[in-house]
Formats: C-alpha cells, sequence, structure tokens
C-alpha cells in the first residue's frame, strides 16, 4: 500500500526514503489507445511517477451534469494503465488548472454568472466547485495510495500566490479534499514570489521554476524550513501562441538543470515529459494586457514530442536521471512509423451560411447574446440583424471575443480582431433589408491571470451610425458534429467560410501530420475527429493525426476555412511536422 508522508528533509513512501521522478502527462490531451506507449516511455526515462491535471470543463461540461468520463476523458483508465506500469501518479484537480488550457479548465457555464468571482470563496463559485469535487473525488478516491492505487499525492488549486491570497478558499479546497481522499498528502505548487500567497497552514508547499535552480530551492527553504524540497513544475520547455516564434530550449541546457535540482536532493516533476495536443477548440489564451491565443500543438519541446516520440532531451535526461537513481536497463523506444501522403484534393465544399440550421438554432433577442448567454462552452456564434437604411454605414462593437469576420448579404466587409482594440468597420449597405452577419470565433478563453473571466462573442453593445443596432438572431455553432452538412462539387473556387471535404485511402493506419500550408485560417477534422486550429500566421503549420484516428481504407478529411486557399484546394499528410523559425 503506497502511503506517502513527510519528514524533515524527504518523502517517504511506505516508511522508506523515496525521491518523487516524475514527469507530466495529460491524458485529455493523448488519444486513449496512446496513453500504455507514453506511460511505458516514462519508466524507460527512468520516472517512477507521472503528473496529470484533471480539467472540470471537460468532464462537467453541463452546471451540475454527470462527469464524462469516457473516451479521453477516461481518467480511472488513465490511473489503472499508470499503475500497470508501476508508476505512480501525482494528481492536480484544482478546481483551476492553467495547463495554457481553455480558461485554465474552469467550466465556462461559470460566466453565465454577472460578478462571480472566480477562484474564491464567492458561495456561487464555492457551490461549484463542491458539487464537482463531491462527483470527482469519490471516482478517482479507489485509485489512491492508501487504498493500494497509484494515486499518491493531491494538489490543492493551481499557483493560486499568482492569482490571490483568500486563505479561506484554499482551506475550504483542502478540507474538502481530506473529506474525500483521507490522509493522502496534500501540497501547493507556486512560483518562488508567490510562495507564501499561495501556501497554506499545515500543507506541504512545493515550487515551479525552469532555471536558477539555486535560488529557487533557496525560496522554498525559506518558507518552508522543513520537508522535502520539490519542484512541481520544471520548465524544460514552453508553449507557442499564434503570430509568435516557435519556441525551443537547448537540450544541454535544461539537462544540466535537471542535474543541478536533483544533486540538491530535490524530487521533480518535468513539465512536461509528453505535452500532447490541445484538440478541437482546447488551447487556452493569455492576456496580459494583450490577448494572445495558444497554438493546437502543445508539443512544448518536451522528451516526448507530440507524436510521442523521443526527442533529444529524452536521451538527456536520461543519462543525467542515470547519475542520481536507477533507468531500467532497455533501450530507447524507436520513433513510430509515420505516413506520408502528399496532394490529397478536398473536392467537395459545403458553404457555412448554406448549411445554418443543421449546425445550431437561432435565439432571438433585442441584444447579441454571449457564447455563455446560449449555453455554448467552444466554436463560434453566428449573429444576425437586417440594415434598414442603404449606403454608407460605420458599425461600432464594443468588444470582440475574439475575432470576428463581418459580411453584408453574403460579401465579406471587414475582420475585427480583439488584440487591435479598436472594433470598427465601414461598409456601404446595398438595399433596405440588407442582412448583417457577423461570425465571431471562440479563440480560447484566457487560462492565466485576472482575465479569467473571459465571456465569448459579441460582448457589450453594437452601434449603427452612432445609434444601438437591436434585433439580433444570435447562433450557437459548437461544431460537435458534422453530419448535417450538404456537401457538393463547386463549379468554381468557394471562399470561406466553407466546409471542405476530401477522401484519402490508407492502407495502414500510423502517425501523421495534416499540412495545412496554402490555406489560410480555420479548424480540421479527420474521420470525425476534431484535430484543432490551423493559421497562416504560424508558427504551427500542422496538426498532428494520432494513428488509433484512422481506419485502414478510405479516410474523411474536413477542413473549416473561414476565409480562402492561398493556393490548390488540397493537403498533404506528412511523416514531420511544419513549423516556423525557432527561438530558444
Amino acid at each position: 500500500m503506497p502511503i506517502l508522508k513527510t519528514d524533515d528533509t524527504r518523502f517517504l513512501l511506505d516508511g522508506r526514503p523515496f525521491r518523487i521522478l516524475s514527469g507530466g502527462l495529460h491524458y485529455f490531451r493523448v488519444h486513449p489507445e496512446q496513453w500504455g506507449d507514453r506511460l511505458r516511455k516514462a519508466r524507460a526515462l527512468g520516472l517512477n511517477t507521472v503528473e496529470t491535471y484533471v480539467p472540470w470543463n471537460l468532464h462537467q461540461p453541463v452546471a451540475g451534469g454527470e462527469l464524462v468520463l469516457d473516451g479521453l476523458l477516461d481518467l480511472p483508465r488513465f490511473l489503472e494503465l499508470a499503475a500497470a506500469e508501476g508508476l505512480h501518479v501525482l494528481l492536480r484537480p484544482g478546481p483551476y488548472i492553467c495547463a495554457e488550457f481553455e480558461g485554465g479548465g474552469l467550466p465556462s457555464w461559470l460566466l453565465a454568472h454577472d460578478g462571480m468571482r472566480l477562484r474564491s470563496t464567492d458561495p456561487r463559485f464555492l457551490a461549484a466547485v463542491d458539487e464537482y469535487f463531491d462527483r470527482l473525488l469519490p471516482a478517482v478516491a479507489p485509485y489512491l495510495g492508501t487504498r493500494g492505487g497509484p494515486v499518491i499525492a493531491v494538489q490543492v488549486e493551481n499557483e493560486y500566490g499568482a492569482y490571490g491570497d483568500d486563505v479561506a478558499y484554499l482551506r475550504h479546497l483542502a478540507d474538502t479534499m481530506t473529506r474525500h481522499l483521507g490522509e493522502t498528502l496534500l501540497f501547493t505548487c507556486d512560483q518562488p514570489q508567490d510562495l507564501v500567497r499561495g501556501g497554506l497552514p499545515g500543507v506541504l508547499k512545493t515550487v515551479n521554476f525552469g532555471s536558477r535552480v539555486g535560488e529557487g530551492l533557496a525560496a522554498l527553504r525559506e518558507v518552508q524550513p522543513s520537508g522535502p524540497l520539490m519542484c512541481t513544475e520544471f520548465w524544460i520547455g514552453w508553449f507557442d501562441r499564434w503570430g509568435g516564434i516557435h519556441v525551443v530550449r537547448d537540450a544541454q541546457h535544461a539537462a544540466d538543470a535537471l542535474d543541478e535540482l536533483l544533486a540538491a536532493g530535490a524530487s521533480v516533476n518535468l513539465y512536461m515529459l509528453h505535452g500532447g495536443t490541445s484538440f478541437g477548440f482546447t488551447n487556452g489564451a493569455n492576456d496580459k494586457h494583450t490577448y494572445r491565443p495558444t497554438v493546437t500543438s502543445y508539443d512544448y519541446d518536451a522528451p516526448l514530442d507530440e507524436a510521442g516520440d523521443p526527442a533529444a532531451k529524452f536521451h538527456a535526461f536520461r543519462e543525467v536521471i542515470s547519475r542520481h537513481a536507477p533507468v531500467p536497463d532497455t533501450p530507447v523506444p524507436p520513433p513510430s512509423k509515420k505516413i506520408c501522403q502528399l496532394d490529397i484534393e478536398l473536392t467537395a465544399a459545403a458553404p457555412l451560411f448554406e448549411n445554418l440550421d443543421g449546425l445550431g438554432e437561432a435565439v432571438v433577442s433585442e441584444r447579441p447574446r454571449t457564447m455563455e448567454e446560449l449555453g455554448q462552452a467552444f466554436g463560434f456564434v453566428l449573429y444576425e440583424a437586417t440594415l434598414t437604411e442603404p449606403g454608407p454605414a460605420l458599425l461600432e462593437i464594443e468588444a470582440v471575443r475574439d475575432r470576428a469576420q463581418v459580411f453584408v448579404d453574403g460579401q465579406p466587409v471587414g475582420v475585427l480582431e480583439r488584440e487591435r482594440h479598436e472594433h470598427t468597420v465601414a461598409f456601404t449597405v446595398p438595399r433596405a433589408g440588407a442582412v448583417l452577419r457577423i461570425l465571431v470565433e471562440n479563440q480560447g478563453r484566457v487560462n492565466y491571470g485576472p482575465a479569467l473571466h473571459d465571456r465569448k462573442g459579441l460582448v457589450g453593445p453594437v452601434a449603427l451610425d452612432g445609434a444601438p443596432l437591436t434585433g439580433w438572431a444570435s447562433r450557437a455553432l459548437p461544431l460537435t458534429s458534422l453530419d448535417s452538412l450538404g456537401f457538393a462539387t463547386p463549379a468554381a473556387p468557394s471562399a470561406g467560410p466553407v466546409f471542405r471535404r476530401g477522401t484519402v485511402d490508407i492502407e495502414e493506419p500510423a502517425d501523421t501530420f495534416l499540412d495545412t500550408t496554402g490555406w489560410t485560417k480555420g479548424n480540421a477534422w479527420i474521420n470525425g475527429f476534431a484535430l484543432g486550429r490551423y493559421w497562416s500566421r504560424g508558427p504551427q503549420s500542422s496538426l498532428y493525426v494520432p494513428a488509433p484516428v484512422l481506419r485502414p481504407g478510405r479516410n474523411e478529411i474536413v477542413l473549416l476555412e473561414l476565409h480562402a486557399p492561398r493556393s490548390s484546394a488540397a493537403v498533404d499528410l506528412r511523416d514531420v511536422p511544419a513549423l516556423g523559425p525557432e527561438e530558444e
């Protein structure tokens, strides 16, 4: 029965000294049929533990609803597989997780409440958390170390010191966890400067950093004079944002810092061991005065790359770990087989505006409704209003969250982006009764900092020529199913927003990358599985396709292109990812 405790300097597992050698592996960012492969590779690296967050927004998409615990979200199965590989688990259930994930894992339905203070003792927030934990924690309790399972420690909140100092909130979470989880070890994690604000008396503090190891450990020891040293997020890489540079970290530089950390006797969780993919619409965003959405790939320049193949850091870290702990005497796993198939024509088209009735219902109201008011978490909202006066017009929108394409009688007249702040479009109304359409994309809710209360759609008033524009139809387009689309072969090239479809025959499924070079912006699906977003803005130019998504024989590829392809309506499947320039 693996019970984790602490003494004045160390962790103790079943009473024996124990060093946690862990790696981050988010089950919800990896295809379930590949969990076992990634866990075996964690063992091959020399790790004895894996760490995962738990995303509230995916597990409970409806307020007060039953938990979703199947498929990509089958947390019990993931824990069973970890145990089968001889790995312990650090569980981080939040309720807030950050993770560069949509809304930091907080469900969007919380935002339907005006003025709710997230991550606080606001009674409405605590009631929602309690209801969720009363479902989640009993579901994971059978997998606790105290019951013979793999979960040896559970984190309270996540980097709370960077957000607030509501000790009563942290105490409420810790008491709730203890009520459900008994004697399981609890811990917090914070960056060095936030350790005091984010800590809780009687709960183990741990620290997050990626460099300056000595300073980080000294900061932890200053606020926690006794107990084990633990770096819960040892940042060995970083994430990318749309329009930025692909971020990498030198493998040897990271390995040297890991060696220093282990030489100090500390325990560690590599963030990340394997980053995986923010499939579908689940990427997050940052907003430190400028909104910056995160790309689909969460490769993180990790020891296991997005496809799960050992990268340079895997070899460098394995050598470092072998100096401090036993490493399995097994060869480094080879890269997985990849598919390369070029020039796949997407010959069929289904214009978005001709297929609306099957994708979502319109709600009529005086003002535009936000996504949250429509009960929608991800995707797009289409707003429609009638323009009564022909002639020059100026449209003014208080807040676009996050990107709006504006059409008049089906013709594009402008694009508005959240980060540009000024949201006005000038155009000519061709006739009385012309239809104004505004297609708004949720590009990812903010996952870090004070801007977490991040409603989507048209947020606030809309004016035309200085007067309020009223009488709207707001249509949620979550795009959870594309079965209703009516595809046909177009007589001429069609501009977006349009779904394009093609097929490709595959003899034996294997990992691959969908290269969208030449397309502008949109989303991609293969066999109904939502791969994620693409954007010519880069740095990501291809989408990872897990082998289990494919099948022998014919496979269907669908793109929602919001604008138009810059070249032929074709895509490639490639055996390597396409990325922009790098920055270390």
